[in-house]
């Protein structure tokens, strides 16, 4: 068996497709099985004749002054796509030139390749919604804690407690809610509740204040917390006399008449997070008991502090009707109505 025999026999063994053509008119002198399957076509015939995607006139055009040329070309076979890659290149067999041509079939590698795509892009929405729900949490998260409580619990899965002296709480609850939520449409309390907390969060955070909760329609808010600041009192004292600004203005307009009681106070507060799957950030201690006092004794739409408050807090300030009440936990105290002389009652 000749050299020839050999090579001619391996061409019709091996999985790829190899085709010899002429390259004047491009007529396949010689196609192995693999090339006449996929193909379909006999001795004699030209590349043009199985490679239907591309004229003769391209192919010619193409293989002028390249070496190789490259060309995918799809296939339906027994009612399956297939992808073949195919390379021509310039060759010479004893002083006569020749074009040989070798096509594998890439089905296999373009399914992969769709798939790792599809894959990808399946990732890539994921990682979106990841972002998305991971943003959404933060927000809710921030909603419930100051933010440098909320970068300690992502970092540690804890939040250590901790005292903070001195700060400035104001607690605010509604006059006649309970009658008006059980006689009102819920709808139209709650969603008016909403609306005047969410005025009220601006307020605070306009004024270096930090919301802690909402119970029902009490409002709690501390200054100088987690960030320590001097004008503690001078913020809780703005931000009071601001949300009944805003409560008298907003009353002009709204069948519903909203009032307030506000108590204010000066003192140490511990916060820290509590509970383990309903978890929430929340502060004790005396100052929070103070205030809540406080607010149990204001009249409607006024604000009460202790006279300690009063003599520390920022200038504008006068209080009215100073008297000592037994408060619970606290024994006698001397408090008072607080006043602004209009220092302190700017727009909301």
């Amino acid at each position: 068996m000749n050299i020839d025999t050999i090579s001619m026999r391996m061409l019709s063994n091996i999985g790829v497709g190899v085709a010899l053509a002429d390259p004047e008119d491009l007529t396949i002198r010689y196609r192995n099985p693999a090339f006449a399957d996929w193909f379909g076509v006999e001795e004699n015939a030209t590349l043009d004749d199985a490679f239907e995607n591309v004229t003769r006139e391209e192919l010619l055009e193409r293989l002028q002054g390249q070496d190789a040329v490259r060309l995918d070309v799809a296939l339906k076979r027994r009612r399956q796509l297939l992808t073949i890659e195919t390379v021509i290149r310039h060759a010479e067999s004893d002083g006569r030139k020749i074009l040989v041509v070798e096509c594998q079939n890439i089905s296999r590698l373009r399914e992969t390749e769709a798939m790792i795509d599809s894959y990808a892009r399946i990732a890539e929405r994921k990682a979106r919604e990841l972002e998305l729900e991971k943003n959404r949490v933060e927000k809710l998260l921030l909603n419930v804690m100051p933010r440098s409580v909320y970068e300690e619990y992502t970092a540690f899965g804890t939040v250590t407690p901790k005292l903070y002296e001195p700060v400035s709480v104001l607690m605010l609850d509604f006059v006649g809610f309970t009658q008006m939520a059980a006689a009102a449409d819920p709808t139209v309390t709650v969603t008016e509740l909403n609306d005047i907390f969410t005025a009220f969060d601006r307020i605070a955070e306009m004024h270096g204040c930090e919301r802690i909760k909402t119970i029902g329609d009490a409002y709690l808010a501390v200054a100088g917390l987690p960030t320590p600041d001097p004008d503690h009192a001078s913020a809780v004292a703005q931000c009071a006399f601001k949300m009944i600004r805003y409560l008298e203005r907003r009353n002009q307009s709204h069948t519903h008449k909203w009032k307030a009681r506000i108590g204010v106070a000066s003192g140490s507060v511990v916060g820290s997070v509590v509970g383990v799957q309903k978890y929430v950030y929340d502060v004790f201690g005396p100052a929070v008991n103070l205030a809540s006092r406080l607010q149990a004794l204001s009249n409607p739409m006024e604000v009460t502090a202790t006279a300690e408050f009063c003599a520390d807090g920022p200038e504008g300030l006068v209080a009215a009707d100073p008297r000592t009440v037994d408060i619970r936990g606290f024994g006698d105290t001397s408090v008072a109505t607080l006043r602004s002389r209009g220092a302190l009652t700017l727009a909301a």
